[in-house]
């Protein structure tokens, strides 16, 4: 009987637990799922276990009330003969005999009610072996159950662990299949470009400038060359002096 109500419910649990693990997509849920399925099969066990121990119970009351009543019924046949050897010795045989055959009576209760003890005391036998199993095995149960709850926690922390480390590495076969440094090269070149032409544009300009200022200084040097050159006309063409002074 321990076995078979043990080996049920071991066998509800395996198969919910093979049902669970072979549909789970959230390990969390069906690990919480289990811990309940579990729970439930222990509350059976328990069922179980409390209607075995009440049986037990009944039996051995029983046993008691048979006991009792041997013990009972022993007293009166002691009872029934000492009345009949007290009459035997006053003379009065047939009122002895009935006495006698009181005693014979209650042996044969007494008897009867022994056969009911010593079935029944088999059956307490019987039945607290059973009940033992039935505890340990619930008590097994309860074990596993708290195993299972610190399982949970632990598989559910390496469950997340394992998501974070699939995204980390996701996340870094996505970088190094779009390197974003390759972007950043292209950018600082574009910059470089820039500055560049600012530094062309900022050299362009400061050249026009020098440029400008060269112009004004060929000017004035032209200018001198004319004022000169009128110079040494206006020499050639004056009336020259006579060499010998006046007279």
């Amino acid at each position: 009987m321990a076995s078979s109500i043990l080996g049920r419910i071991s066998n509800l649990v395996r198969a919910n637990v093979n049902a669970m693990i072979d549909s789970a997509e959230d390990p969390e849920k069906m690990l919480d799922q289990m811990i309940r399925d579990f729970t439930s099969n222990i509350a059976e066990a328990e069922q179980a276990v409390a209607q075995t121990v009440g049986n037990l119970r009944l039996v051995e009351e029983d046993l008691k009330e048979a006991e009792d009543a041997s013990a009972e019924w022993g007293s009166k046949a002691a009872l029934a003969v000492q009345k009949a050897d007290e009459l035997n010795a006053g003379g009065k045989a047939t009122e002895a005999d009935k006495f006698e055959e009181l005693a014979k009576v209650a042996l044969r209760r007494q008897i009867s009610f022994e056969d009911q003890a010593k079935t029944y005391r088999t059956q307490v036998t019987q039945q607290t072996d059973v009940t033992e199993k039935l505890k340990d095995g619930l008590n097994k149960m309860r074990e596993k159950l708290t195993d299972l709850k610190q399982k949970r926690d632990e598989l559910v922390s390496r469950s997340k662990m394992a998501d974070a480390q699939v995204q980390v590495q996701k996340s870094i076969k996505s970088i190094s299949v779009t390197d974003p440094t390759s972007d950043l090269s292209r950018f600082e070149e574009r910059i470089r470009r820039q500055e560049a032409l600012a530094r062309g544009m900022e050299e362009v300009g400061s050249d026009s400038l020098e440029s400008q200022f060269d112009m004004l200084d060929d000017a004035s040097d032209d200018l001198e060359v004319e004022a000169r050159l009128a110079a040494l006309k206006a020499g050639s063409t004056a009336p020259a002096l006579p060499s010998g002074g006046t007279s």
